[in-house]
């Protein structure tokens, strides 16, 4: 991989962050606002709104520390957050489907958690490329780990 590569990958762990982590905090301290301004009503137990706004604010964190941080020793910390990106976006579209949805944004936040996806995907891939040509350089004694 790159620098300038790794330098992207980067940079779209770090705008994730800032993502997830500012919909955290809003879902969490100001989810009346949200909910008045897309007209949905507010529940009338708020507690799942905050939890639910919880989950985003946790994994931004996590996208922030793979933003600063090495990306191949971070890498399981972007397969989680790759899997996030999916579980989301097809939670999202299932309710859509089902006529289920408490707004349409809430699907909008479903397709760009799908561009969030493809993308992380292709960090993981390149991830595994730099893997595999690193394991193509060990000498045949190393491939196969420690002996007992």
């Amino acid at each position: 991989m790159t620098a300038r590569r790794a330098k992207y990958y980067k940079w779209l762990f770090l705008v994730a962050a800032a993502c997830d982590i500012t919909l955290g905090l809003v879902f969490i301290f100001f989810y009346k606002y949200p909910f008045r301004w897309l007209g949905v009503p507010i529940p009338y137990s708020t507690g799942y709104v905050t939890l639910i706004g919880a989950f985003p604010l946790v994994i931004g964190v996590a996208y922030y520390l793979i933003s600063r941080g090495d990306l191949i020793k971070n890498r399981d910390l972007i397969l989680v957050g790759t899997w996030y990106k999916l579980v989301y976006s097809t939670v999202a579209f299932y309710h859509l489907a089902a006529g289920d949805i408490p707004h349409l944004l809430f699907a909008v936040f479903g397709g760009v958690d799908v561009v969030f996806f493809a993308l992380f995907a292709e960090c993981l891939y390149a991830i595994r490329r730099v893997g595999k040509q690193a394991t193509a350089k060990l000498p045949p004694s190393a491939k196969n780990g420690p002996t007992t």
